[in-house]
């Protein structure tokens, strides 16, 4: 029998409230099954309740998915889906079961291979899919970007313009800080997310002509005592000791989740204006028309044969994950709940 051709894409994301009303249930969808004090949840919610009770990121996958839809030029119909809240990723696919969508392929905004970046999405949308039926589409995911060479070029555009807010006299001077979203050690180390976020930066920094950076996390969320990734980044500003200006690059996100707008734009920042730094974050990719390209390529490899480009080291990802790739991990802490 013909294998049936690919006849949709579908954009799968964290998801996140869109007003007030919708903070307290988002995050008990997010910590449902943990054992996360109702205490802490109401604290995580104040950081939402700052900007009105909404995330950012579902207008930006709104955004992308129009670009997308632009770019593509109607070869694939667009869909989304989230994890956490509407449309659910079940919601998604009866929509598109309803259209008689049977094969779609899945651009999961992620760039880097983790349990909560990359497997956990993956059991996701089986679990939706179970949901569903067996009217629901065949869904496969598009691979992990983090060393293709149009996810460097946006990221190296974004980072170029945010130093040129800095006087030119003093921008050969200035730190630039690559930020990712921490895990726990122990999920670190069954995946290849550090490794591939060192790779990015070191990318990255070849591409703007500088030697000297750091690698940095945040948005730690697990219990004190469990070993979590770091330096943490309000640690590793305290440590530039003599520096007048940072260049914050959250090299972890594809878009201003909330990690982005509260952890970096609003702690970070106000942490490194009372050491006396100027705090310049550069723009994560958005819908910047080199990473809407970069996306397309990576449909095109899978429905045209494109070539699979990569830069650096390791080649490019396999489009299908290793049996072994990425576990889940053994719950004993929250998952972030800021997106």
């Amino acid at each position: 029998m013909a294998e049936v051709p690919y006849d949709s894409l579908l954009l799968v994301s964290f998801g996140g409230p869109e007003k007030r009303e919708d903070v307290v249930p988002f995050l008990e969808n997010v910590l449902r099954g943990r054992p996360v004090p109702r205490e802490r949840m109401l604290e995580v919610a104040e950081h939402y309740y700052h900007f009105g009770g909404q995330s950012p990121i579902n207008n930006q996958n709104r955004e992308l998915m129009r670009a997308l839809e632009a770019e593509l030029g109607g070869a694939l119909p667009v869909y989304w889906g989230n994890r956490n809240w509407h449309p659910f990723l079940a919601e998604t696919l009866r929509e598109m079961a309803a259209h008689g969508r049977r094969r779609a392929l899945a651009f999961v905004t992620s760039a880097f291979s983790s349990y909560s970046g990359c497997r956990q999405y993956l059991e996701d949308i089986e679990r939706a899919r179970a949901e569903v039926g067996a009217d629901a589409p065949a869904v496969e995911r598009l691979r992990a970007f983090y060393n293709h060479p149009l996810f460097v070029a946006t990221v190296s555009e974004r980072v170029k313009a945010a130093f040129v807010q800095i006087p030119e006299e003093r921008r050969a001077a200035a730190h630039l800080v690559f930020t990712a979203h921490s895990i726990p050690v122990a999920m670190a180390e069954t995946s290849d997310y550090v490794r591939q976020i060192e790779e990015a930066a070191s990318l990255l920094a070849a591409s703007l002509g500088r030697d000297d950076y750091h690698i940095v996390y945040q948005s730690r969320s697990g219990a004190p005592g469990q070993p979590w990734l770091g330096p943490d980044i309000v640690e590793a500003l305290g440590t530039l000791h003599g520096a007048k200006d940072v260049v914050v690059m959250p090299i972890g996100f594809v878009s201003d989740h909330m990690e982005v707008l509260y952890d970096l734009d609003t702690e970070a920042r106000a942490a490194a204006e009372g050491m006396g730094l100027n705090f310049v974050r550069a723009e994560t990719p958005g819908t910047h028309p080199t990473f809407v390209s970069m996306i397309v390529e990576l449909i095109r490899e899978r429905t045209d044969g494109w070539e699979r480009r990569a830069v650096g080291r390791y080649g490019p990802a396999p489009d299908v994950c290793r049996a072994d790739c990425c576990p889940g991990p053994q719950r004993v802490h929250p998952p972030s709940t800021r997106r």
